[in-house]
């Protein structure tokens, strides 16, 4: 859209026209009924006499401003469009469609009247002429009393792929960046009115590409984002406009998420992490383990994010944390085994990212054979060796525990004739127990064949692979031992019970000549008992106890007895040694008595009784009792 400014008789009108504006028509006939070419419709522009602000009905063609004054009874804007077809007519007010009353009127050729307009009719009202070809458009302001007015509008304009684009001001604005954005401040005043524009209130320099009500923001940027404000001025008042400029920038995916490294940190050891991406990841995890897949993604505003499996909203259990940006997953198993995906969505476009998540399997793998058992004969075998992997990388076997162990059969190896060699059988028992013995086996040379027989051959046959083994050895060099034990000693020791005590006597390892050696040369044969019970007179003896004395008290808690505890012998029942007695418990000497609470204040104490005297003090009685020495 193109702006221009057209100065009346004294009147400036700005003029807003579409693509259509570019052709006027050069002759037209509009009498005769001459065949025409088909034709984009055209709006005429004439200039009307200047007008008379004491008049009463003004009539004007587009172009105009019109100035509504006190006497002002009637209102009449014409339009007058060529085209073919023949264009049809329609009014709109501030950009909305004019609806037609008793007040305002559409006439018979397409003119609109204002019958005793009001302050609520000023604004820019905007002839539309309309065929199959194409539209065009011119507007008219109508003010009041020379105020300035300023076409706005209330459009919300979003911007995601063009280059370039004019709004009028009072539009929101969303654009992507590096776009060119013109705002139009299309004003009308009498006299003219002066115009200033404002970003966030701050007052731009005419550096800002400013012109014929034009603001240019080139090669928008993060840092245009504002409100744009337009002021129109003159000596009959000012009025202001704006329009709030926001700056899109589609979802766009970013390399790395800081969050995703703070909540990991965290986590426990069996939680595993991944970045979705445009073009896919994947992450693969043991059954029971727990994941944090990150959406890494940037954009103005803030993109919103949706979460996906297999492409439909997420119905799993689920965590979402770091704003949605990331998404946990917990024990994870085979039904959350599949395709996640984020969805980034803001004003300026969207963005899908995904990634794939598998479950790692431990399986038994059959690999290399183990060594043949043998290098001939007919029982050489070689068995498959069993690995336990996860995904291609061996893991102890103790994972594949609980999977199903694939039949493995014995593979014969070497089955072929052995070379000739010498057989030995096993040795002979040897012909002495000690001192030296003899103990023989038998040699021959035989081949073993591949289908398990022995077949004998000469010992020459066998000398060429190796010597002969001996037939012959010594053996049981060890001298002949034994133990020797010497008479019991007295019958003298300890008291273990009744007439019985212990006695010892001492054990020696020798040779069968006499000679002593170390007690280990005859640890292989039976050890005598080097201690045995005994009967002795000197162990008859028992506790002999005396009756308890007479208690010390008859109640209270300091009553005791005693008796007399003796070691005795049981035949001359004289008193011996204690420790002869010590094969059983010491009965007690003394035992507390009478423990019971005394009454009336009377405790006999050996024998003698003593009574308390009590004394009333007052209504309390109390008294002393015990009080001699015990």
């Amino acid at each position: 859209e193109y702006p221009f400014h057209r100065h009346v008789s004294g009147f400036t009108s700005s003029l807003r026209t579409s693509s259509a504006e570019t052709f006027f028509p050069t002759s037209v006939d509009l009498t005769n009924g001459l065949h025409r070419p088909h034709q984009k419709p055209a709006i005429l522009r004439k200039i009307s006499a200047a007008q008379q602000l004491s008049a009463s009905e003004v009539v004007t063609h587009l172009g105009q401003t019109v100035v509504l004054a006190s006497g002002t009874l009637s209102v009449l804007l014409h339009c007058e469009a060529v085209g073919n077809p023949k264009p049809t007519i329609s009014w709109a007010k501030n950009g909305e469609e004019v609806k037609y009353n008793d007040r305002l009127l559409l006439q018979p050729d397409d003119s609109l009247q204002i019958l005793a307009p009001v302050e609520a009719d000023v604004g820019f009202y905007a002839c539309n002429a309309s065929n199959a070809l194409g539209s065009d458009s011119v507007s008219i302001a109508v003010t009041l009393a020379g105020k300035p007015l300023i076409k706005a509008s209330r459009a919300t304009v979003i911007n995601t792929e063009s280059p370039a684009l004019t709004v009028d001001i009072g539009s929101m604005v969303k654009t992507i960046q590096k776009a060119n954005v013109t705002i139009n401040c299309q004003v009308a005043g009498v006299p003219e009115a002066k115009v200033t524009w404002f970003k966030n209130m701050a007052k731009l320099s005419s550096a800002h590409h400013l012109h014929d009500g034009l603001l240019l923001i080139a090669n928008v940027s993060l840092s245009d984002q504002g409100l744009y404000s337009c002021k129109a001025a003159n000596l009959h008042g000012e009025v202001t406009e704006s329009s709030q400029l926001l700056v899109l920038e589609p979802p766009r995916p970013l390399p790395y998420l800081e969050d995703l490294t703070a909540v990991l940190t965290s986590a426990g050891p069996s939680t595993h992490s991944v970045l979705t991406s445009p073009s896919g990841t994947k992450l693969t995890v043991s059954p029971g383990s727990s994941a944090l897949i990150g959406c890494a993604v940037d954009g103005h505003p803030t993109p919103n994010i949706t979460w996906l499996y297999s492409g439909e909203p997420l119905s799993l259990p689920h965590h979402l944390l770091a704003a949605g940006r990331i998404l946990q997953i917990l024990n994870i198993s085979d039904f959350t085994e599949g395709e996640f995906s984020c969805l980034a969505q803001n004003e300026a476009g969207s963005l899908t990212q995904k990634m794939s998540l598998a479950i790692q399997e431990y399986r038994w793998s059959v690999d290399k054979l183990t060594a043949c058992s043998a290098s001939c004969g007919h029982r050489g075998v070689q068995l498959p060796q069993l690995r336990c992997l996860l995904d291609g990388a061996e893991v102890n076997v103790s994972h594949c525990r609980e999977t199903p162990k694939p039949s493995l059969q014995p593979i014969a190896c070497n089955r072929r004739d052995c070379p000739s060699r010498w057989m030995v059988t096993s040795w002979s028992p040897c012909t002495r127990s000690c001192g030296g013995g003899i103990q023989m086996r038998r040699v021959t040379c035989q081949r073993l064949t591949a289908k398990g027989s022995s077949v004998p051959m000469s010992n020459e046959a066998c000398a060429q692979v190796s010597k002969r083994p001996v037939d012959t050895q010594n053996c049981n060099k060890q001298p002949c031992v034994e133990w020797v034990a010497s008479s019991w000693g007295q019958c003298n020791g300890p008291c273990i019970g009744p007439r019985l005590a212990v006695q010892h006597r001492q054990i020696f390892c020798q040779t069968k000549d006499g000679t002593s050696v170390s007690s280990d040369q005859c640890s292989a044969l039976p050890r005598p008992l080097s201690t045995q019970n005994c009967w002795t007179d000197v162990c008859g003896v028992h506790w002999r106890v005396s009756l308890w004395t007479v208690c010390t008290a008859t109640c209270g808690n300091y009553g005791f007895q005693s008796r007399r505890v003796d070691c005795v012998h049981i035949r001359t029942n004289k008193p011996v040694m204690e420790h002869h007695c010590s094969w059983r418990p010491r009965p007690a000497n003394w035992q507390r008595c009478n423990i019971t609470p005394c009454e009336n204040g009377t405790l006999l104490r050996g024998g003698e009784a003593e009574r308390c005297r009590g004394r009333e003090e007052g209504s309390v009685i109390s008294q002393k009792c015990s009080t001699g020495p015990c």
